[in-house]
Order: C-alpha cells, then structure tokens, then sequence
C-alpha cells in the first residue's frame, strides 16, 4: 500500500501533498493568490476564476457536460375549441406547443390565460396529460380537462387561442402506479480548447524574480507584463472563439479558446438609450428565474450599458445597494425582488465593440481547466549565444466553460427595444 494511502486509511491526516495528489486542483495555488492582487477590477472574469479554483486537464481539448434546468412552460401552436358537454364523461383536447418534448405522461399543466367559465367564475384551465402521440400521427400533448365543475350546464365554450401559456405543474399518480414516464433532461457534451498564454520578459537581474524566503515579488516590467497577459486573457475567456489552426511558418497545431460570451443562448436585449425602470425590473426577472441559478450574479457591461443604468431613478422594487467587496473587485449592488446584481465596468467590453452590451455572470456555475497552471520559466539567453541577457517565460494553458449555460445571460443594447429573446445572436 502507498504512503498516502497509508496516510489516509490509518492516520487520518489530510496533509497538503496529500491533498494535491488525490484532488489535484483543490487548493489554490500559491501563484495565483499573489496574481489576483495585480489590477483586479481591469480582469474580473479571469480574476473570479482564479480566486474559485482551476481543475487540471491532462488535455488541450476539454470536454464536459453541460445541462440547463428542464424548461417549465411553453407556447400553443394553435388555437384549441374546448366543447364542454352536459355529460360526465372526461373532456379530452390535443395540444400542439412550440415545445411538445418537455411535457410527460401524468404530468398535470396549467393555462394561466386560458379560462373556464361558469356563470361569474373564471378558473384558470388544468389538465393532465394522458398521452404523446408520434411526429407520424399527428404530434402534440393530449390531455383532459381536470377542473370542470360538477354542474356543466352554466360552464361556456372555453378557446385555448393560439400563444397561450403551457406551464408544467406536478405529477399525478394512480393508486397502483409503480411506474411514470423518465425524466429526460440529457446532459449536452460540449468541448472548449485550452489555449497556451505566454509572456516573455527580459532584464538583467532576474534572479530576483523568486525569494523562497520573502515571498514572490514583481518588479515594475514584471507586473506591467503580467497585466498585458491577463487583460489579453480576459479578452479570449470572454469573447474568444474556440479553433484548432495550423501555424504556416513553424508548421504547428495552435489551440484558441472558446469565450463564454458564446457558450449561453440566453439573450436579454436593453436599449442603447433611454433605460427605463421598467426595463431594468425585466432584466433582473429574466436574469433569476426560470435557471434555478444563484441569487446573487455579476452584470459586467461596458461603458454606455453602466451610463445608462447609472441614470436611473431606483425605488424600493429596485434599489441601488451599498459598495461591496468581493474576489478583491469594487461591486455595486442592485438589489430587486427576484435577487441582487452586482454591478461592474469593463473597458475590455468597449474594446471588443460591446460598448452597449453586458454579461449576467453566475459566478457559482463557471469553471475553469488548466492544463498547464500559471508558472514561471527562466531562461538562459546569455549561454545559449541568443541575448546578453536574463529572461523568464510566463504561461498558462487554461480555459473556461459554463456550467448550467442558462443561469448566465448576456445583455445585448439594440436600438430596437428591449426583451428576452432566449436565442443566439
């Protein structure tokens, strides 16, 4: 048996070597906590992900499972005639949705817009689906009314009118069902390429770099180095499109990362002008329900989405927070009734052409691959006949993915106004 296994099973000593062999990834390193101390507020997304911790990856090519929240309503394709008769007898309707795959057997639904009436009550429509016919037979969701009064003589003719809201409910079982239909919310695979960031700094002493007994230090270049790296990182994490290209001169394979801004089709749009308090409370609705994300999301937006938020009169619906600190970043907080944004500039958007635009980030569901973490090489150009000088290497190999793509949104300023359009752009 092998001493950490010794160390495990007798002596129940979580040593830090230990926990670096049998969880590589679980503790930070020691690196990074000195980088995130450099300009955090000019790289938020990259600085969120190093102070959450990287998973190692034996691979430039990461693959990984990502899986939303099984949506929970969906629109009538075509209007639906209920005939209600003066028998007993159960009133049976086929439903044909923008979305038939999302409802099952057993499950009970509700139409928040479609109403029986009798006399002076209006009772929204419920019903339960008893079966899915095949694409071949038809399609849609067949269901029975379940809410129709005992006394059916005052009940009038109810129209389902086409766009309607579906929403799914609970399910019902018989006494003696053992069994119902399965779950299905698959899991999609999805890949990203981890991409080789380097950064090569020359001076005279460089021996410096690293003081086993002080600490590590930066020197002036070092720092303005490591910067420049991050602010072009934080770029591709971001924006970045994911390919494998072949270098034409030294004839090599080269990996470019995918950004997040790609990875959600979750889309809100905001005009580039005139924000209403009407549009902000839509905003936050769209950015924390329907997700079961966290509470509390970052909203990193470029310089004309901050101006316009920055011009509204906030109420008691929608307020503006204090100030707070957190991953090291200066956060402004917009507290609604569905949860708290964390308000935050980003130049790198105005650069990137998103001057109008943000991303809802939800920092609990992002992580990040490292296949090589952040480390430092020192080279010896003076032997090697190259340069009369001293110089150090600084890489990383990392990218990052979205778990639960849903619970982030991106922010798109439009002239046309605003909304949720749920697709890619």
């Amino acid at each position: 048996m092998s001493t950490a296994n010794n160390a495990t099973a007798n002596d129940n000593i979580l040593t830090t070597s230990l926990a670096r062999q049998l969880a590589p990834g679980l503790l930070r390193n020691s690196i990074d906590e000195r980088i995130v101390r450099i300009r955090p507020m000019s790289t938020p997304v990259d600085q969120i992900s190093r102070c959450a911790g990287a998973r190692a990856t034996r691979s430039m090519v990461v693959e990984y499972y990502s899986v939303d929240t099984k949506a929970t309503d969906a629109r009538t394709t075509k209007a639906v005639v209920v005939q209600v008769p003066n028998t007993d007898d159960p009133v049976a309707i086929t439903l044909h949705t923008d979305a038939d795959k999302i409802f099952d057997i057993s499950e009970t639904l509700i139409l928040p817009g479609a109403f029986i009436v009798d006399g002076t009550e209006r009772t929204p429509v419920q019903l339960y689906v008893t079966g899915k016919p095949t694409a071949a037979a038809g399609g849609g969701v067949e269901c029975i009314v379940t809410n129709l009064p005992a006394d059916r003589s005052g009940v009038a003719v109810t129209t389902i009118a086409k766009g309607s809201q579906v929403v799914r409910m609970g399910r019902a079982a018989a006494e003696l069902d053992v069994q119902t239909a399965q779950f299905t919310a698959c899991p999609r695979k999805d890949s990203n390429n981890c991409q080789i960031f380097k950064m090569q700094v020359e001076q005279s002493t460089m021996q410096r770099i690293i003081d086993k007994e002080a600490g590590w230090t930066f020197s002036d270049q070092e720092e303005a180095a490591i910067i420049d790296m991050r602010l072009g990182m934080e770029k591709n994490f971001l924006f970045g499109c994911r390919a494998r290209i072949a270098e034409p001169e030294k004839q090599q394979e080269v990996f470019l990362t995918g950004g997040i801004w790609n990875q959600t089709t979750h889309t809100f749009t905001v005009p580039r002008s005139g924000v209403t308090h009407e549009v902000l409370v839509d905003l936050c609705r769209d950015a924390f329900t329907g997700n079961n994300g966290s509470r509390r999301k970052i909203l990193i937006a470029g310089t004309g989405l901050v101006e316009q938020l920055s011009k509204l009169d906030y109420s008691k619906n929608v307020a503006a927070g204090e100030t707070v600190v957190k991953w090291g970043i200066e956060l402004k907080e917009i507290r609604s009734n569905f949860g708290s944004l964390y308000l935050l500039h980003s130049e790198i958007f105005d650069q990137c052409g998103h001057r109008y635009d943000g991303f809802v980030l939800d920092p609990d569901y992002i992580t990040k691959y490292c296949h090589t973490p952040f480390s430092v090489e020192k080279l010896d150009l003076r032997t090697s006949g190259q340069r009369n000088t001293d110089a150090v290497v600084i890489t990383e190999a990392s990218c990052l993915v979205l778990r639960y793509p849903r619970t982030h949104m991106r922010v798109i300023g439009s002239a046309a106004t605003g909304g949720s359009t749920g697709e890619d752009l």
